[in-house]
């Protein structure tokens, strides 16, 4: 089964919270976060490898286990497979919604895509539309570890419930399946793709970062 873990990164934002988190990351992690320039990314990559870090200690996880993280704004989330399910794979992203890029679902998208994003009829709606697919195609790009070296047109998704697959590339035939979260009062899209046909319908929040 996979399971996606939800996380506000807002206390890493104060100094000593963030310091405290960061003297605990491995050299490679830490590395990564001083690369970074903007205090909020620099939570982010440190918020995202602790909610892994926790996952893994709760749940007793080996360093083997397949997981994905993603973030954006002051939210990061975690989806891992908790049953060793072997050669499996496991994307995820989580986008802050703002507005309908639709210029570029013009420009990368398939065309049906485009064309279900533009029909909203209000800009609420295609801004929804728009951020649904986003996260859609991109947890699939990183559940085949291509991420954004594959087109974005290489493959199309269905939206629907769940979400559906319909045009893949053909290195990766398998079968996937996909889950979508939105968390009530907060301006996020998220989901996760995974050949794993167990998914967990809730998002977990009940791991802190500190």
């Amino acid at each position: 089964m996979v399971r996606v873990w939800m996380a506000d990164v807002t206390p890493l934002l104060e100094e000593n919270c963030y310091r405290q988190i960061y003297e605990r990351l491995p050299l490679f992690r830490r590395e990564k976060a001083d690369a970074l320039r903007r205090p909020e990314a620099k939570a982010q990559s440190a918020g995202a490898w602790t909610l892994w870090e926790k996952i893994r200690a709760e749940y007793g996880l080996p360093e083997s286990s397949v997981y994905n993280l993603s973030h954006s704004g002051k939210c990061v989330i975690c989806a891992a497979e908790l049953d060793d399910v072997p050669g499996v794979r496991v994307g995820c992203d989580v986008e802050q919604v703002r507005e309908a890029r639709l210029r570029v679902a013009a420009h990368f998208f398939c065309e049906e895509e485009y064309r279900t994003i533009a029909g909203g009829e209000t800009e609420e709606e295609r801004q929804d539309r728009f951020y649904r697919y986003w996260v859609l195609k991109e947890s699939f790009m990183k559940a085949t570890r291509r991420g954004m070296a594959m087109p974005l047109d290489g493959f199309s998704v269905r939206l629907g419930n769940p979400p559906e697959l319909i045009k893949q590339p053909a290195d990766f035939p398998e079968k996937y399946y996909y889950r979508e979260f939105r968390c009530p009062g907060l301006p996020y899209r998220m989901a996760v793709c995974t050949t794993d046909e167990v998914i967990d319908s809730e998002i977990h929040t009940e791991l802190g970062l500190l």
